[in-house]
């Protein structure tokens, strides 16, 4: 007797290798048979007309504040997701002493747009060391499997005080104990080492990323942690600006080398210089090809904002009128932009704000050219008719009166979309490039994050239905993708006992009916602690997903079952 069995589905099992029809039967939160199985079990599902996959890997999510206090990890969980990995860009809670909890916040506030007051409210702070945030995350029950990893931001300030949030520079002491500390972390079960090289990640109040300017004797000294506990992989994000680009690779490449930990970069098409990509993965093959682990994190489409009333950015933002009233409800912002007087004005202070900018945010929200129509449902790969200056131009009004009426569709619900990485010539031909790379793995997606502007936890949906059905060319082997974010993400980051549907193997699957499966448009709720709101992105087409045999949501839908558990460190190989 098995605990369930999926019946008639084309197996996509996670190898790469064609479907097949197979039925798949699990007991004790394992796959136990693969093929024609004969048995009865407690359950079934019918999978005919359905592909069957393992649960989607993502190493690249931010739920160190929702997993505290949030049993369900959505939107990823809503995607297929069945194990997560948050600690991302040297963010996080642990380690922390009281007296910089705040600062922590501010940080993540800042670097992932999650808001301030859903974090000073949620978060119980019952921990101090890297351990003791393992501990507090275990006692949680969720519906999916759960990883993190140290942030830097977190152990600088934690070793070095007001020194380290002021970028001084490490000393040999500070090294030393940043080392032990990264070493006891992987050894309490950290999954591995995160850090943050970028410009672009500030404080809610404008203070740059506490790791920013890390020396390579700092870098090397926690890298050197991990190799002490004998586990841990690293993660690190950069500007990788075109004058230091080579030697800040050849500076992680060295980190690798010394620390025999695998590595792994943020990597996309940046439009101020859209070839340097290709000579990161170079850079990248030659490390590879010299024996290195280092892998790039990529993204399946653009990355980009969507700007709208309900989000905390729109392209009237800025102006004063707009400032006034952007406090009112929803409903009552839509009513009074309706008012001609009210329309004049705004149009009137954006066209003063656009020739006398106030604030450097301003010229990419009125690139009007680069800004696109979303839609329902959202399209992520726009043709240039979809172009608010392409719109204003067929409406015969100005690109700034286009957007004002295109933001009150939907009764104000409406997004436009901004990108600014991947699409620098209008179209996903540099993702397409990236996606079919040996080295990279999907990532990027930010789950937990960005929870006003930005909404890419979807990716995994969007990977399978775009670049496996719906682009007109350069489409992927349905079963390759599924490769893709299952057995490739799971080995790259450490996790041996998933990502394969095969006997052994854990038993998280997905159901998928590929003929419904679509990315929904994102809707604003308000369900963070202390009211706080965030752009949740659902999905159609997932009959059933399942973490350790257990069905946990059915069309979309949580069942209430909650066996998602945390994991401590690298998964251990499948039990033959």
């Amino acid at each position: 007797m098995h605990d369930l069995i999926i019946r008639n589905g084309q197996l996509a099992d996670g190898s790469g290798a064609p479907l097949r029809q197979a039925d798949v039967a699990i007991r004790d939160g394992r796959i136990v048979e693969v093929g024609q199985v004969s048995g009865t079990a407690r359950e079934q599902i019918d999978a005919r007309g359905c592909i069957v996959t393992p649960g989607f890997v993502d190493v690249h999510t931010h739920y160190d504040g929702q997993a505290t206090w949030d049993a369900h990890l959505q939107p990823s969980s809503w995607h297929g997701v069945t194990t997560a990995v948050m600690g991302n860009c040297g963010v996080g809670f642990a380690p922390v002493r009281p007296q910089d909890r705040d600062r922590l916040v501010e940080l993540m506030e800042g670097v992932e747009d999650i808001p301030g007051a859903a974090l000073h409210e949620g978060l119980s702070w019952q921990w101090e060391s890297f351990g003791d945030y393992l501990d507090a995350l275990e006692h949680r029950p969720r519906d999916i499997d759960l990883a993190a990893q140290l942030p830097h931001g977190a152990l600088r300030v934690y070793v070095m005080g007001e020194r380290g949030a002021r970028l001084e520079p490490a000393n040999a002491d500070d090294c030393a104990q940043m080392r032990r500390l990264a070493a006891e972390a992987a050894r309490a079960g950290a999954i591995g080492f995160s850090s943050s090289r970028s410009m672009n990640h500030r404080s809610i109040k404008g203070e740059p990323t506490p790791s920013l300017r890390a020396t390579e004797d700092e870098l090397l000294a926690i890298a050197m942690g991990l190799a002490d506990a004998g586990r841990g992989v690293l993660q690190f994000i950069s500007d990788f600006s075109r004058a230091t680009m080579h030697e800040e690779f050849a500076m992680l490449t060295r980190i690798a080398r010394a620390s025999g930990r695998p590595l792994s970069f943020s990597l996309a098409e940046a439009h101020r210089a859209p070839q340097q990509w290709r000579e990161l993965l170079a850079l990248t093959d030659k490390a590879n090809a010299e024996g290195l682990a280092i892998t790039a994190q990529i993204a399946p489409r653009p990355i980009g904002v969507l700007l709208g009333l309900q989000g905390s950015r729109n392209p009237f933002t800025f102006c004063p009128s707009y400032k006034a009233i952007a406090q009112r409800s929803l409903a009552e912002r839509v009513a009074a932009m309706r008012e001609p007087a009210l329309r004049a004005a705004l149009l009137a202070e954006l066209q003063d704000a656009t020739h006398k900018p106030t604030d450097p945010l301003v010229p990419r929200l009125v690139a009007f050219d680069r800004i696109y129509a979303f839609g329902d449902p959202p399209d992520y790969e726009p043709p240039a008719e979809k172009a608010v200056t392409a719109i204003a131009l067929q409406r015969g009004v100005s690109p700034a009166e286009a957007a004002y009426d295109m933001l009150l569709e939907n009764e104000g619900r409406a997004f436009l979309f901004a990108p600014f990485a991947n699409f620098a010539f209008g179209h996903l031909d540099a993702c397409q490039e990236m996606i079919a790379h040996p080295h990279t793995v999907i990532g990027l997606g930010d789950g937990g994050a960005h929870v006003s502007i930005i909404s890419d936890g979807s990716f995994p949906t969007y990977l399978l239905s775009h670049w496996g059905r719906d682009r007109s060319h350069g489409r992927f082997d349905v079963a390759w993708l599924v490769k893709r974010q299952t057995l490739d993400t799971a080995r790259m980051i450490g996790l041996h006992d998933r990502g394969l549907v095969a006997p052994g193997y854990k038993a998280d699957l997905n159901v998928i009916d590929m003929a419904r499966l679509k990315v929904l448009a994102p809707v604003m709720a308000d369900d963070l602690p202390a009211g706080g709101r965030r752009l949740l992105q659902r999905a159609e087409g997932y009959v059933a997903t399942i973490v350790s045999g257990v069905v946990v949501y059915r069309e979309g839908q949580s069942t209430g079952a909650l066996p998602g558990r945390l994991l401590r460190g690298a998964g251990v190989a499948a039990v033959a």
